[in-house]
């Protein structure tokens, strides 16, 4: 029974360290969990999710765990998945050992999109969004800027670790790209330039999960995804005052 109750919080946590990683919400998290684990027969499980771990306990057992979340990013598509697993579980489509194996074939899987179709569609958004608010005629100088800086950001977070530094430095390139097409005098609005520029990098879902979270009262979640988010917008805003200030 041990052995089965082990393979059980295995399968809850592999989960929910999926969901954690493609940007789920906590609360989310702690209730799929649960359903996972009824559903094999375990009614009562409890579990602590924060963003960046996952305690996982069944009571009236020794069996406790932990995982820790380093690595957090956004992927809808695996998140569709792990959902779609999750409710053949609590149907009993599924056993045991078949959902292991869907979430570790799930958890192998790419990054839903390259990084070129990332950088195109970032780029696209730059453009759209400064052409909101300046006009057609930053289409396309947004759209070299936005860009730019989406790749950057991806090139740099893949050597630095610390998201700040990675964000602070695509500001700073998407700002520099911006003066000097307007020294060229492709552009007059500088402004409305720099915030398309930066719209990607703007922490949207961040921001999104935190409100949800404090929402389900899961404070200590939802306080530490604003926080998260505050230093983004931080990082984004430090680097365009860096570049304007040696403008």
């Amino acid at each position: 029974m041990t052995e089965r109750v082990d393979d059980i919080v295995d399968v809850c946590l592999l989960e929910g360290k999926l969901m954690l990683e493609s940007g789920g919400e906590t609360y989310r998290v702690e209730d799929t969990m649960g359903r996972i684990a009824a559903s094999f027969g375990v009614s009562r499980s409890h579990s602590y999710v924060t963003p960046t771990g996952i305690m996982f306990s069944v009571e009236g057992t020794n069996v406790t765990r932990f995982i820790r979340i380093s690595e957090r990013s956004t992927d809808l598509s695996k998140m569709a998945l792990v959902n779609h697993i999750s409710r053949r579980i609590s149907s009993g489509e599924l056993s045991l050992d078949g959902a292991r194996k869907e979430l570790e074939r799930v958890q192998q899987l790419p990054l839903g999109y390259p990084l070129w179709q990332q950088t195109v569609a970032a780029a696209a958004a730059s453009a759209c969004f400064a052409s909101l608010l300046g006009g057609m005629n930053h289409f396309l100088p947004s759209l070299l800027s936005g860009g730019m800086a989406f790749w950057c950001f991806e090139m740099m977070h893949r050597f630095v670790k610390i998201r700040f530094f990675a964000e602070f430095f695509s500001a700073f390139v998407a700002g520099g790209i911006v003066l000097l097409m307007e020294s060229a005098g492709f552009v007059r609005d500088v402004g409305n330039m720099m915030i398309g520029s930066v719209m990607p990098l703007v922490p949207g879902l961040a921001i999104t999960n935190a409100v949800r979270d404090l929402m389900a009262g899961h404070l200590i979640a939802g306080l530490s995804r604003g926080a998260e988010a505050f230093l983004t917008a931080f990082a984004i805003g430090t680097g365009i005052a860096f570049i304007l200030s040696i403008r």
